[in-house]
C-alpha cells in the first residue's frame, strides 16, 4: 500500500518537470532566433538638436556582420534630400554613418538596414529634429542688437512691484495655512486624549466591581 502511495505522490512531480523540461527546450530555439535590436542612436529617435551634426551612430544588441552591402544607412533633410557623406562603418555593435554636418532646420528622417549576428536582415526607420540649422546663424545677430537700447530701464523698473506683491500674498497664506494645521492638530490630540481616558475608566470599572464578588 504504501508503494502504491508513493507512486500516485510522484507521478505528478515527474509530469510537470517533463513539461517544464519540454517548455525549455521549445524556448531555447525562440530565443536562440530573436534577432539583434536598436539599444540606443545618436541622434535618438524624437530628440531635438541644434544643428545637423558630423554623424550619426546606431548601437545595437549585439555585434553585427559587416561586408558589402550588409550594413545601410540613410538620412534625409525636410526636403527629402540625402545629407550622408559616404559609406557606413560597422564597429561591432556600434554603426557609425558620416554626415554633411550642414541643413535647415526642420523633420529629419533615418533609415537603416543592417545584418544581425544570426544572419538575419533587420531594418527600422525614425526621425529627429533639427531646431536652428544652417539659417540660425544670420537671424540670430540681428535680434541680439536691438536689445541693448534704451526700454532696459523701464522693463527693469516695472517688475520690482509686481516681486513684492507675490511674496507678501504667498507668505501670508503660508502663515494661515499652518496656524490652521496646528489647530486642527491640536484639537485632534485633545480628542484622543479625552477618548483614551473614557475608555480607560470604562476598563477599570468592571474590574473593581468583579473584585468582591470573587472573593465571596
Amino acid at each position: 500500500m504504501k508503494t502504491k502511495a508513493l507512486r500516485r505522490s510522484a507521478a505528478p512531480i515527474a509530469l510537470a518537470t517533463t513539461l517544464l523540461v519540454a517548455f525549455l527546450v521549445l524556448l531555447s530555439p525562440l530565443s536562440a532566433s530573436a534577432h539583434d535590436a536598436l539599444v540606443s542612436s545618436s541622434p535618438a529617435a524624437d530628440e531635438s538638436v541644434d544643428v545637423v551634426p558630423a554623424a550619426l551612430t546606431l548601437t545595437f544588441s549585439a555585434k553585427l556582420i559587416g561586408g558589402e552591402g550588409a550594413t545601410e544607412v540613410v538620412v534625409t533633410d525636410p526636403s527629402g534630400a540625402s545629407i550622408t557623406d559616404g559609406p557606413a562603418t560597422v564597429d561591432g555593435a556600434i554603426v557609425t554613418q558620416p554626415l554633411t554636418g550642414s541643413g535647415p532646420a526642420g523633420a529629419y528622417h533615418v533609415i537603416w538596414k543592417v545584418v544581425s549576428s544570426d544572419g538575419h536582415p533587420t531594418s527600422g526607420e525614425y526621425s529627429f529634429t533639427v531646431t536652428v540649422g544652417d539659417e540660425g546663424t544670420a537671424t540670430t545677430e540681428p535680434t541680439t542688437a536691438p536689445t541693448t537700447t534704451a526700454p532696459t530701464a523701464e522693463q527693469t523698473a516695472a517688475p520690482a512691484p509686481t516681486a513684492t506683491a507675490v511674496t507678501d500674498s504667498g507668505d501670508s497664506a503660508d502663515g494661515s495655512a499652518w496656524i490652521w494645521v496646528v489647530a486642527i492638530v491640536a484639537v485632534l490630540v485633545i480628542a484622543g486624549v479625552v477618548v483614551w481616558i473614557i475608555m480607560s475608566r470604562r476598563r477599570g470599572g468592571p474590574r473593581t466591581d468583579s473584585d468582591p464578588s470573587s472573593e465571596r
